[in-house]
C-alpha cells in the first residue's frame, strides 16, 4: 500500500508546487531530527516528508503517482 503524501504534508491533491514547497519546509522544520536528537518517531517523520517532496517536486514521478 503506497503512502499518502499529500496526508503527510497535509496538503490538497490540488494543491500547487508553491503550497507543497511551503508545506514541506514548515513541517521540516517542525520535523528536523536536529531537534529532536534520539526520538526515533521525528527521524522516520522526516524521512517521509522528504519522500513526499522528492515525488512532489518531480514532475514525472508526481504523474506517476498520481495515476495508481
Amino acid at each position: 500500500m503506497l503512502k499518502d503524501y499529500y496526508e503527510i504534508l497535509g496538503v490538497h491533491q490540488t494543491a500547487s508546487l508553491d503550497e507543497i514547497k511551503d508545506a514541506y519546509k514548515k513541517l521540516a522544520k517542525a520535523f528536523h531530527p536536529d531537534k529532536h536528537q534520539g526520538d526515533a518517531f521525528f527521524s522516520e517523520k522526516f524521512k517521509s516528508l522528504q519522500e513526499a517532496y522528492a515525488v512532489f517536486t518531480d514532475p514525472v514521478k508526481k504523474q506517476e503517482y498520481d495515476a495508481q
